[in-house]
C-alpha cells in the first residue's frame, strides 16, 4: 500500500463508532416505555391544534379540521396484530394532520359486547364450578350478582387495552375516552332508538332471525360461520291423503321429498313441486299426509324448486328455514313453530317428540319413520352447516319477536323522500363517500342492493328492555 488513508484493500474493516453497542435485533420495551408516557405528558394526543387543547381559527376556517373515532375494541379481551395494524395507519394519519396545521382529535374508547363478554365471565365462573343461575338467592340476587362480575371483568380487560395501546404510543386524546354503555352514550342510543320508531323506520315483528340456543339470543349474519359438514338426506314419503296417483306414468303411493333436517317435518305446511316440472304438474292442489302428525298439508307450485335436486319435491316449513319463510309469504303459507327458545320440541308438536332435544328428536323421527315404512332412502350428504362464531352452536332459523330497522322504507316525515339504504348508495355515487381502493365500491353496491330489514335484537330472556316509552 502507499499509505494512502482512502484506499483500503478487500480485507480492511470498515470502522463504525459505537456499532458494537447496539442490540442484535429490535427492542422496543426499553422505547415504548420512555416515549408513550412522555408523549401523553406532553399532551400531543389532545384535541385541538397541535396538543395545545384549543382548536385554531384559521384552521377551521380553511375546513383543516381531521377527527378519528377509534372502532372501540372489545372489553372481552386483548388487543391483537390486527388492532395494532389499524391504530398505526389511525395513528400515523392524525401525527400528519397534526403537523401539518390540522384541527385534530383522535377519540378513544371500548366497546362493551355484552354477549361475548357474558360468555367469557360464564367460562370464567364454569371453571370454578359455579353457575350463573346460582349467584344468588332468587334470579334477580343472582342477575345482580352476575351483573356485578361482569362490570368487574370489564375494569380488568378495559384497562388492559388502554395500556396497550399507551405502549403503542397512540396519540388519543385520553381525556375523551369512553365506554360504549357510558350515560351519554345510552342516553343518545335511547333517543336515536324513539326517533327512528317514531318516524316508523323502527318497528316489532316477527320474523325469523339467526337464533343461537345457548346464547338464547338472536345473532346477526356477521356472526354465523357456515361450514362443510358430512350430514345426510333423508328421503322421507308423504302419502297422498286420496290414495295412490301417478307420478311419472307408474302408481305412487305419495311423493318422496327429501330433506337434511327430519324434525323440522313437524312443522311442514305444504310440500312443493316446480311448477314446470312435468312429473308432478297434476298433483299440483291435492293433499298429502304429514307423517307422524296425522293432518294434510297442499301440494303446492314455486319457482324456488331445483328440479334436479333430490327427487324434486321439497317440504316447506315457514318457521324454521329462511327460504321457506319466502315462499310462505309468497303462499300466504300458516307458520308453525315446533322448537321452543332452547331448541327442544314444542307443544305444536305431536305429544311423543314434546321436550326432546333437536338432535335427539331426530334420531327419533327417523327411528319412527323406518318402523312405519316411510323413510325411503337416508344418503350421505355434504352440506353448510351455520354455527355461531360465538359459541360454536348450530344456528336455528327461529320465528320470534324482534326489533327492527326497515332499511328500505321511506320514513312520511323525511323529506328527500329517500330510505336509509338509498341515502347511503347516494352518499357513494355522488362522491361524498370514497372507497380505497375504487373496486370495493362494486361489493358495496351488490351488498346495499340485495340488503334486508336489519335486525338490532339483542334481546335476552330476563334482560331488560333498551326502551321505556313514556
Amino acid at each position: 500500500m502507499d499509505g494512502n488513508p482512502a484506499q483500503h484493500t478487500m480485507n480492511d474493516e470498515l470502522q463504525q463508532p459505537g456499532l458494537s453497542s447496539l442490540s442484535k435485533s429490535f427492542e422496543p420495551a426499553a422505547l415504548e416505555a420512555h416515549w408513550g408516557p412522555e408523549w401523553e405528558k406532553r399532551g400531543y394526543g389532545v384535541a385541538g391544534s397541535r396538543g395545545t387543547g384549543q382548536p385554531s381559527a384559521e384552521a377551521a376556517a380553511r375546513g383543516d379540521n381531521f377527527c378519528i373515532q377509534l372502532p372501540p375494541p372489545n372489553v372481552t379481551g386483548t388487543l391483537h396484530m390486527g388492532h395494532a395494524f389499524n391504530q398505526t395507519i389511525m395513528d400515523s394519519l392524525t401525527r400528519y394532520h397534526r403537523m401539518a396545521g390540522f384541527n385534530t382529535a383522535w377519540i378513544p374508547g371500548t366497546d362493551h359486547a355484552g354477549i361475548a363478554t357474558q360468555i367469557v365471565v360464564e367460562r370464567q365462573l364454569q371453571a370454578q364450578g359455579i353457575s350463573r343461575h346460582d349467584m344468588g338467592p332468587t334470579p334477580a340476587e343472582a342477575r345482580k350478582n352476575f351483573v356485578s362480575k361482569v362490570w368487574e371483568w370489564k375494569e380488568k380487560s378495559g384497562n388492559t387495552i388502554t395500556t396497550q395501546m399507551r405502549r403503542m404510543g397512540d396519540t388519543v386524546d385520553w381525556s375523551r375516552e369512553y365506554f360504549t354503555m357510558d350515560e351519554k352514550l345510552s342516553k343518545t342510543v335511547t333517543e336515536t332508538f324513539v326517533r327512528l320508531y317514531e318516524q316508523g323506520l323502527i318497528y316489532r315483528g316477527k320474523r325469523l332471525v339467526n337464533w343461537d340456543p345457548v346464547l338464547m339470543s338472536a345473532v346477526s349474519d356477521l356472526e354465523v360461520e357456515s361450514e362443510e359438514e358430512d350430514g345426510s338426506l333423508w328421503h322421507i314419503m308423504y302419502p297422498f291423503a286420496d290414495g295412490p296417483q301417478l307420478v311419472n306414468g307408474e302408481l305412487a303411493p305419495g311423493l318422496v321429498v327429501a330433506t337434511t333436517r327430519p324434525e323440522t317435518m313437524l312443522g311442514d305446511v305444504a310440500a312443493m313441486v316446480h311448477p314446470e316440472d312435468e312429473r308432478y304438474a297434476h298433483l299440483i292442489g291435492k293433499q298429502v299426509t304429514l307423517p307422524l302428525c296425522n293432518r294434510s298439508i297442499p301440494i303446492i307450485a314455486d319457482d324456488y324448486v331445483d328440479k334436479a335436486f333430490g327427487t324434486g319435491v321439497v317440504k316447506v316449513t315457514p318457521a324454521h328455514d329462511q327460504n321457506d319463510y319466502q315462499v310462505g309469504q309468497r303462499h300466504k303459507l300458516p307458520m308453525i313453530c315446533v322448537l321452543t327458545l332452547d331448541a327442544k320440541i314444542d307443544s305444536n308438536a305431536p305429544s311423543a317428540y314434546v321436550g326432546m332435544d333437536r338432535f335427539a328428536a331426530r334420531k327419533q323421527i327417523v327411528k319412527d319413520l323406518q318402523a312405519l315404512e316411510l323413510m325411503v332412502e337416508i344418503k350421505k350428504h355434504k352440506l353448510m352447516v351455520p354455527r355461531c362464531a360465538r359459541t360454536g352452536q348450530v344456528i336455528e332459523p327461529m320465528l320470534t319477536d324482534q326489533w327492527f330497522v326497515a332499511m328500505s322504507k321511506v320514513s312520511e316525515s323525511d323529506p328527500t323522500g329517500k330510505s336509509i339504504t338509498q341515502k347511503a348508495i347516494d352518499a357513494v355515487q355522488s362522491g361524498q363517500v370514497k372507497f380505497v381502493p375504487e373496486n370495493w365500491v362494486n361489493t358495496y353496491n351488490q351488498w346495499m342492493n340485495n340488503i334486508q330489514d336489519w335486525c338490532i335484537s339483542r334481546h335476552r330472556p330476563g334482560m331488560p328492555k333498551m326502551v321505556l316509552f313514556l
